[in-house]
């Protein structure tokens, strides 16, 4: 088994013409917690995009746990073992928190009819004593039939992450969590991502809120313009001068302090 659950090689994608991701390359280490990171507009979301699914590259490789993913569909992926979160929520409001969770394990279906679960034709099953459980366990088991839309946004987000960890994925991708969130909500967020780490699970954290990053995160991937520019610790990254002038121009006093308070 690879010491690395994820590896990118040269990737590659423009959007009519312009290139914005640009022969990046790095590797997830298995059991990491890792960040990828850099100013608005660095390509971050669009790594997500594309290692999910949502896009297809235009060059180079993705290869997770061994397997070759560069041109499998969106569902494939999650069935070889990477799920994820969105920026933005991407619940059905009109569902209850244990429909919603359950919609995330649609890529374990071994039949048509366990496809039907969400919709609650059949009221007890595999399916939904599974989300109330995982629910139960990241302490928002008090909420399974309430309908999403009327919950906090900060329950909202950990929802989320509820149902992409019900696919059992062995690599987690989590773009912008915190985002939104109080102190409090980011709390109770980080909290979660702990559990979901202990219990085996690879994360790859796309995050502004570098406070965050620091105290969840042991590695760091810095991208600008679509350009890996560094790689290495969360110390490190805030004494890198390439990094420091990505962020804030040439003044380091001042990048320094964006980097270590970025939000």
């Amino acid at each position: 088994m690879s010491d690395d659950v994820l590896t990118i090689q040269a990737m590659q994608k423009s959007f009519g013409g312009l290139m914005v991701i640009d022969d990046v390359s790095f590797s997830v280490r298995r059991g990491s917690r890792t960040a990828l990171i850099g100013p608005n507009g660095a390509g971050k979301t669009t790594v997500f995009n594309l290692l999910s699914g949502v896009y297809q590259v235009d060059g180079g490789s993705i290869d997770l746990d061994g397997t070759d993913i560069t041109h499998a569909e969106a569902h494939d992926r999650v069935v070889h073992g990477m799920s994820r979160s969105f920026q933005n929520i991407r619940l059905m409001p009109h569902l209850s928190t244990v429909e919603n969770v359950m919609l995330g394990q649609q890529a374990t279906a071994r039949s048509l009819s366990e496809l039907l679960y969400p919709l609650g034709l059949i009221a007890k099953n595999r399916w939904r004593k599974e989300a109330e459980e995982a629910l139960a366990d990241a302490g928002i088991g008090t909420y399974p039939g309430e309908v999403v839309a009327n919950l906090p946004y900060g329950i909202q987000k950990r929802i989320e992450v509820v149902r992409a960890m019900v696919a059992k994925p062995k690599l987690l991708l989590l773009d912008e969590p915190a985002a939104g969130l109080n102190r409090v909500e980011t709390g109770k967020l980080h909290e979660l991502l702990e559990r979901v780490h202990a219990s085996g699970v690879t994360l790859l954290v796309v995050e502004h809120d570098m406070h965050f990053v620091r105290t969840l995160c042991d590695y760091v991937i810095v991208l600008n313009f679509g350009i890996k520019i560094f790689e290495g610790s969360p110390d490190d990254v805030q004494k890198d001068a390439e990094v420091l002038k990505a962020y804030l121009g040439t003044d380091e006093e001042e990048a320094r302090k964006g980097v270590g308070h970025a939000s």
